[in-house]
């Protein structure tokens, strides 16, 4: 398929790319009441399409900024919408899509990109690997009982969805990120009222107000079945102190007629365990992949994030963009290209699966991933990239 023409949509054509990309997923097409909420979602310029006379792929990003290690904060392309349509899948098509996304990243200065893969075969060869992790867990709400020793201060308002998606982003803007959040930028929150007004179930919001405002919220739905207590079903919850967290999760368990609670999205390392007075009232269900990271200019990840060790030699292989490709020494003071030899070499995708502290590079040489010649800068690597707290994404997009 030679004759592929990549190009940026134009806003007529971004119906038609949302078509083709839900027909990838084996989702319907929005209906026509539902395109103008839907089409607010679509940041100008972002949406890209491959034709072979008629659209057959398409892919598109909104442009954010990713927290990384330290607390610095660099330009991100928070990409979906991923989708080629069936009869010309494994052509080529999504190769063309990937090329003329990074050639877009490169040219406007984004850093990093990061995507929500549907399989977790098709991506690495693009550069991407799995940069922050999730658990899903349950909670028996009947009988969990918060520790008597929690903190009880703050109080709780319900928000209707119109208060919710007015108050809600700068709410979370104001929160404290973890390495590998992302701000939620306005084209993110388009893109979830149509969601909050198209579910079947009601949707609930709470916010905790603090001495300082709002400094956390959760919004979730309960789903009932004929005859039982329903489940409630956390879609986003977040805070920024203790008091948030304990009150958020001290209203949770009040709510009425509801058997089990489920959160689906959750930091692997967030110690809700420890808020009961029996942990095992928690269950992990499932811990995954949360987020798939692409450094698009390595040397200015490598230099915005915290570098507490060093020195290394690192060498990155990266055949889709050769312009990150070649030997890197870091410090912690500075980090430049070099001739000198390598300590580790890697691919891109190891490199981002190591970036934001997700994995450890000790267990990434252990699975072959990493190649090492000097075997003592492996627990340089370990004090350079490890983080102090486990990388998580919790934004869906």
């Amino acid at each position: 398929m030679s004759d592929l023409v990549t190009r940026v949509l134009r806003d007529d054509e971004l119906r038609a790319a949302n078509t083709l990309f839900r027909a990838s997923l084996h989702v319907p097409p929005v209906k026509d009441e539902e395109w103008v909420t839907t089409h607010r979602g679509y940041q100008p310029e972002r949406t890209l399409g491959v034709f072979d006379e008629a659209l057959i792929g398409t892919a598109k990003s909104t442009d954010a900024l990713l927290r990384v290690p330290g607390g610095a904060d660099v330009p991100l392309a928070a990409v979906t919408g991923v989708g080629v349509r069936a009869d010309r899948t494994r052509r080529g098509v999504l190769t063309s899509l990937m090329r003329a996304q990074f050639a877009d990243f490169a040219e406007r200065g984004i850093v990093a990109a990061a995507l929500h893969a549907s399989e977790g075969v098709i991506y690495g060869r693009f550069g991407y690997g799995v940069g922050t992790l999730m658990r899903s867990y349950k909670v028996r709400r009947l009988a969990a009982r918060l520790r008597s020793d929690l903190p009880t201060s703050g109080e709780i308002e319900l928000l209707d969805i119109d208060a919710a998606l007015n108050r809600l982003p700068g709410s979370y803007a104001g929160l404290p990120l973890r390495p590998g959040m992302m701000s939620r930028p306005q084209h993110w929150w388009y893109a979830v009222e149509r969601g909050l007004r198209a579910s079947e179930e009601p949707v609930v919001t709470a916010v905790h107000h603090g001495p300082d405002g709002i400094d956390g919220f959760v919004v979730y739905r309960v789903v009932r079945t004929p005859g039982s207590d329903g489940t409630l079903k956390v879609d986003d919850l977040h805070y920024g102190t203790p008091e948030a967290f304990a009150g958020l999760w001290r209203f949770l368990l009040g709510v009425d007629l509801v058997d089990e609670i489920q959160v689906g999205y959750g930091p692997v390392t967030e110690p809700v365990e420890l808020l009961f007075t029996d942990p095992r009232m928690c269950t992990v269900t499932e811990v995954e992949d949360d987020t798939w990271v692409r450094l698009v200019d390595v040397e200015a990840a490598l230099l915005a994030r915290e570098r507490a060790a060093g020195p290394l030699v690192i060498e990155v292989d990266d055949p889709f963009l050769p312009h990150n490709a070649g030997r890197y020494l870091i410090t912690p003071d500075e980090v430049s290209r070099t001739e000198r030899d390598a300590q580790l070499r890697m691919g891109a995708d190891t490199l981002a699966m190591a970036y934001l502290g997700a994995w450890l590079p000790s267990s990434l040489a252990a699975t072959g991933r990493i190649r090492v010649s000097d075997p003592g800068a492996v627990a340089v690597a370990d004090d350079l990239f490890g983080a102090r707290s486990t990388p998580w994404c919790g934004t869906f997009f």
